[in-house]
């Protein structure tokens, strides 16, 4: 495999000097720039172009879906509400970039998934700029290859979660603290890199709250544990970084704590400290959870966990003590990530996200430096991996698992044979290209590909998100519901069908997540069944939602029930007979 005459060495003046087509044909001689041009311009549309093919799912995505619309709607870009309660669990830049999606865009799937499309991208991009610094233009695009192919990571940023936002606002952390750290920056150049870097730590804590600032912190207090020098932290510009993070983290938790006294015991106490530290949340898992997920999230580049390990341990690019080694900080922050969240009482998948640019860099390290045996190797593995899948993906129409029932998934499992097919033949077509193009072209082919079958897998899913998500039976259930009339959740919270309604749950009998907002404001919803049966019958015109289960129940009071429309998981009634 071709390779830089000096590891770790940037491009160089002159070379970014010479014309763009020579400057390439002299790093990358076995990708013709117009096959590049294609590829990038492919990835955009698939990266950009899928986000509304799928209807959101619940709970995360249709909850923060809702909690934009709502902010949206009130004009309340200080207090977050969901269902019109008071919602403290998450600041707010995710709500905001969603909410300031709608205004452009108007009220939809793919405006709810933009900001994490964004904050994917976003990191990627981050990362392909601090490799390109360091390790080079060749790293710097295997970088990019590494992340776009990371299942993990492609997936997440066309799931809307707050955990993509915190890892796009984390990917500038660690790649602007790369960026300064370089030996050839300027002082002008490292001080504002620096102040970048402070401004997306504030951007993180707005994103997910103070694990912005804690894993950093965390990963600068291993890495010069770990090298025995503490002259990083004298480049760290805090008199002037600091003061940018307060600026943009203060005023929103200066404002919301003005309007709502009860909002910092409850974000700092119970959402951090409590969630950390105990299962409160019943969201608990073993010490290896995350495990499986690390292995899964990086299954295209296995066969490189060794050299990603090597590049973390070599010594400094530029010799002397406390030189800087952007390798080990890479591995710092993606294990240092790893244990904080494995040792946490509050567990989810997409907790450890923002690992994974940090082990896209090492991976674009690994494989610029691989010899071709090695990616002789993960083809070989890879090829295993996605003809197992595809003979197994049968076995997905038997599930029936989270009382979905199995009809979808056997519809799901043709996605998924399509998927594997696909990755099958992406693993064939980069041996083939490997042969007579080199390996830079059979890589880039083997991660675009990837990404497409990951894709396709992910689109597939609508066959059981789609009927789940409730937009099918929205457009019966909005000939009834007007503005103003009450949407009763009876013994459920439905966190995708109010954002189809465009209209909020009042909750019955079961607060469900919202119990800190019913406790601040318990005028909002009704806490037993028998208050509703009253208001039901003398309340007014209203509509109400409920599994079949409470539907049976409710029907055993012979209350005044119309049908409106029915799921496989819900039932929706209204108070007021039809017209004959």
């Amino acid at each position: 495999m071709q390779q830089d005459p000096i590891p770790y060495a940037p491009a160089s003046v002159a070379a970014t000097t010479r014309a763009p087509v020579a400057w390439w044909r002299t790093r990358y001689a076995d990708i013709p720039l117009a096959w590049l041009a294609a590829g990038v311009a492919l990835v955009l549309l698939v990266w950009f172009g899928t986000l509304g093919l799928r209807h959101l799912i619940g709970p995360d995505e249709g909850r923060y879906a809702e909690m934009g619309r709502e902010m949206f709607a009130s004009g309340d870009w200080v207090t977050l509400r969901y269902n019109a309660l008071k919602y403290f669990e998450k600041p707010p830049l995710h709500m905001w970039v969603t909410a300031l999606s709608y205004t452009v865009f108007g009220v939809g799937d793919w405006q709810a998934r933009l900001c994490v499309a964004l904050s994917g991208l976003l990191g990627l991009l981050a990362m392909t700029l601090a490799a390109h610094r360091w390790f080079g233009p060749r790293a710097a695009l295997l970088t990019a290859l590494a992340l776009l192919a990371s299942p993990m990571w492609s997936a997440a940023s066309h799931f809307n979660t707050l955990d993509m936002t915190l890892a796009g606002t984390m990917s500038c952390v660690l790649a602007c603290m790369l960026m300064a750290q370089h030996p050839d920056a300027s002082a002008s150049a490292r001080r504002g890199w620096m102040i970048a870097c402070w401004a997306a730590m504030g951007a993180a804590v707005l994103a997910k709250g103070l694990v912005g600032i804690a894993l950093p912190g965390l990963v600068l207090v291993v890495y010069t544990l770990a090298v025995r020098d503490a002259g990083l932290w004298r480049r760290l510009h805090p008199t002037l970084g600091v003061p940018v993070m307060l600026a943009v983290t203060v005023p929103w938790f200066a404002l919301i704590s003005a309007r709502n006294p009860e909002f910092a015991h409850f974000f700092f106490i119970h959402e951090h400290w409590q969630r950390y530290t105990s299962t409160v949340h019943a969201r608990s898992g073993p010490i290896w959870y995350f495990v499986p997920l690390l292995v899964a999230g990086l299954m295209p580049w296995l066969c490189l966990a060794p050299g990603m390990w090597r590049a973390a341990g070599e010594p400094a690019p530029q010799a002397g003590k406390g030189a800087f080694r952007p390798a080990l900080m890479a591995g710092v922050w993606a294990a240092a990530i790893f244990i904080f969240f494995s040792l946490s009482g509050s567990k989810l998948p997409g907790y450890i996200l923002p690992a994974f640019p940090a082990l896209g860099l090492l991976a674009g390290v690994a494989l610029d430096r691989a010899a071709e045996r090695l990616w002789r190797r993960q083809l070989v593995v890879m090829g295993v991996i996605a003809l197992a899948g595809l003979l197994a993906s049968p076995l997905i129409g038997r599930l029936h698992a989270n009382h979905i029932p199995s009809e979808f998934y056997a519809v799901y499992a043709r996605w998924v044979a399509l998927a594997f097919g696909g990755m099958v033949a992406t693993v064939a077509l980069a041996w083939w290209l490997l042969r007579r193009h080199g390996v830079t072209a059979s890589i880039a082919t083997y991660a675009i590909g990837l990404f497409l079958g990951f894709t396709v897998a992910l689109l597939g899913y609508e066959t059981i998100g789609g009927p789940a998500s409730g937009a099918s039976i929205a457009p019966a259930v909005s000939q009834v519901l007007r503005p103003g009339m009450p949407l009763y959740g009876v013994d459920t919270l439905d966190h995708t069908l109010p954002f189809y309604l465009r209209h909020p749950l009042v909750l019955v009998a079961h607060a469900d997540e919202l119990e800190f907002g019913t406790q601040q404001e318990p005028d909002k919803w009704i806490p037993d069944l028998d208050t509703f049966a009253d208001v039901w019958q003398h309340g007014g015109p209203a509509v109400a939602v409920m599994s079949p289960e409470t539907w049976r129940d409710l029907s055993q009071r012979r209350l005044p029930m119309v049908e409106i429309a029915r799921d496989w998981r819900r039932v929706v009634v209204t108070n007021v007979p039809r017209q004959p």
